[in-house]
């Protein structure tokens, strides 16, 4: 079939389940609007779609996994490592938070190296009202992170892997027993 019977066919089907049909934008220029090679006085209508495809956009529905953002996306891979230690660790999770940053601060970056996640310890101290007393932070960066895995699975994993060394060090015991399988490739 070619592209042309693919085209009507779908408009057809369009029309059949009450679906508006995708229809391009036209701008006129004004008077003020001259082109350069363009006849005076005779406007003519340009086309910001060029080739009647329609605009440019999204083209997955805002209901499918493929429309979120890659920051987004990654976000759901670190609820998923954390959701992954809850059944054995709920309640020393509870007063743990966990965020997501682009890169490192400047004074973060070492002679180690770019670092992959850090500890914001939390203050304990409930005597002043106005700063309430918080519980530690492991705060996650997306950009090192991503540049450390090939794909998906990987990053998971690496994701997965970091989270339970920073969550090992606050319960200041070694990652094994926070997860028995770590480690293991």
């Amino acid at each position: 079939m070619s592209c042309y019977a693919r085209l009507a066919r779908c408009r057809q089907g369009c029309a059949d389940l009450g679906c508006d049909p995708i229809r391009s934008v036209t701008v006129q220029t004004g008077e003020g609007g001259s082109r350069p090679g363009s006849v005076p006085g005779v406007s003519r209508a340009r086309r910001r779609d060029r080739h009647g495809r329609g605009l440019r956009g999204r083209l997955v529905p805002p209901g499918v996994p493929l429309y979120r953002s890659r920051s987004q996306q990654f976000d759901d891979i670190v609820l998923e490592a954390v959701a992954r230690l809850e059944p054995r660790w709920e309640t020393e999770l509870s007063d743990v938070e966990f965020a997501v940053q682009e890169v490192p601060d400047v004074d973060t970056i070492g002679e180690d190296g770019i670092p992959l996640a850090r500890i914001v310890r939390g203050s304990p101290d409930t005597s002043d009202p106005e700063h309430p007393a918080t519980g530690p932070r492991i705060v996650l960066y997306r950009r090192p992170l991503l540049a450390r895995a090939d794909d998906e699975d990987e990053l998971s994993e690496l994701v997965f892997d970091v989270v339970v060394e920073e969550f090992a060090e606050i319960l200041g015991v070694e990652p094994e027993i926070i997860d028995p399988g770590y480690g293991e490739l």
